[in-house]
């Protein structure tokens, strides 16, 4: 059920991503500048569960479009600083609203107190440390 409702999701998020012109992974990295600026883009990676030498990429289209800054450390050259712009905040914004609200739609069947249960649930899981 898991698999069908994550299917559907992304079914109903892949236009949105779109519109904006934005990858998934590269909504991921917005999501998680958003939180915090990083120190590495390994940490970037290990945050967000992909692999750094493929997230390159889908750093230098962010940086392109303005929408994140990659900064050598004062302290350690060899290591970039990375965090969102104002633009990249906006852009994450306007798609977070859009993407909120089709997960809202799709839990419009069920009664409050079972969504609130489900989204606990949820978030409890996604915290919890990766097998």
């Amino acid at each position: 059920m898991l698999m069908w409702l994550g299917r559907r999701v992304l079914a109903e998020e892949q236009p949105i991503l779109a519109a904006h012109d934005i990858s998934l992974w590269g909504y991921a990295v917005l999501t998680a500048l958003r939180a915090e600026p990083m120190r590495t883009q390994s940490a970037l990676a290990r945050s967000i569960g992909a692999d750094k030498t493929r997230l390159i990429a889908v750093l230098d289209q962010l940086q392109q479009r303005e929408l994140i800054e990659r900064q050598p450390d004062p302290a350690d050259r060899r290591v970039h600083l990375l965090r969102l712009t104002s633009a990249g905040r906006r852009l994450h914004g306007d798609v977070r609203a859009a993407i909120r609200a089709v997960e809202s739609s799709l839990l419009d069947p069920l009664p409050d107190a079972d969504r609130r249960a489900f989204l606990r649930a949820l978030q409890a899981l996604s915290v919890s440390p990766a097998p």
